[in-house]
């Protein structure tokens, strides 16, 4: 018997495919992640100045001298036109538009006054932060004051009389400031323009209150000498020496001024005294 021929060996199996799967991440990595949010809130403050400033340009002529005014003076005291400080800093907020139309009744008021067109220059009405400020602006001659005397002139008079009259109608309290400008006191005697400016201001409550101003009424008595010009840069400025009556905000309904050990509340009158 031949021997039985040799089987060849079976094929290898042809080589599995291998399969590479590449997962895609999700999302933004590492420290840059975040950049649209910046951008993004970068876009919402731009749009917001915008509104702001598209606001302030519809808004009427008196709130945006409040709102310059709080820019001036944040610190809560107040800024007008032609002063550097504005009563006590301390009185509640209420509607402007009161004000305004109280300032409209005063206007009209003060123009029954005898002579009042040649003095009308010398009046300024403004609405501050701490109420409705109506300033008496002394001339080079004296309009309201002559030089150097602490009590009121013919004009002045009539004027603060004239102005009593319509304030004593109203429920809120008042302050009177008196201010002098730079000029050294030249006269005899304990007198200073502290003395002068207090003795003015109280002139005009004693004034204001023979002719209808109640005497409660009357929150506080100033003088300021020369510390608060009008005109800084010209402390001689004959407008520096003047008299202010500002017409405090009213307090809501149902508060109380809060009382500190040893102070008094502040809508109790006040008067500064000559030394």
């Amino acid at each position: 018997m031949s021997p039985k021929p040799e089987l060849a060996p079976p094929p290898p199996p042809p080589p599995r495919p291998i399969f590479i799967v590449k997962k895609k991440v999700a999302g933004h990595g590492g420290h840059h992640g975040g950049a649209w949010k910046v951008a993004y809130a970068d876009f919402v403050t731009a749009m917001m100045a915008l509104f702001i400033v598209l606001w302030l340009m519809s808004a009427d002529e008196d709130v945006k001298k409040e709102i310059a005014s709080f820019f001036n003076n944040p610190s809560g005291v107040g800024n007008q036109t032609g002063t550097n400080v504005a009563g006590a800093g301390t009185a509640i907020e209420i509607p402007k538009e009161d004000m305004a139309k109280l300032r409209e009744k005063i206007e009209q008021a003060l123009k029954t006054v005898p002579n009042f067109r040649n003095l009308k220059e010398n009046v300024e009405i403004t609405i501050t932060t701490d109420g409705l400020r109506i300033e008496l602006l002394e001339t080079q001659a004296g309009m309201f004051f002559e030089s150097g005397r602490p009590l009121p002139s013919q004009n002045g008079a009539e004027l603060l009389a004239r102005l009593a009259e319509e304030l004593g109608k109203l429920p809120n309290h008042l302050l009177i400031e008196g201010h002098t400008d730079a000029q050294p006191w030249a006269g005899d005697g304990y007198y200073s323009n502290w003395e002068l400016s207090a003795d003015r201001a109280n002139s005009a409550r004693r004034l204001m209150e023979q002719h209808g101003v109640r005497k409660e009424q009357v929150g506080q008595v100033r003088g300021f000498a020369d510390r608060q010009l009008r005109h800084p840069e010209d402390p001689l400025h004959a407008s520096n020496r003047r008299i202010s009556v500002i017409i405090q905000y009213l307090m809501p309904p149902n508060v109380e001024p809060k009382k500190e050990d040893g102070k008094k509340p502040a809508g109790e009158a006040k008067e500064a005294k000559p030394k």
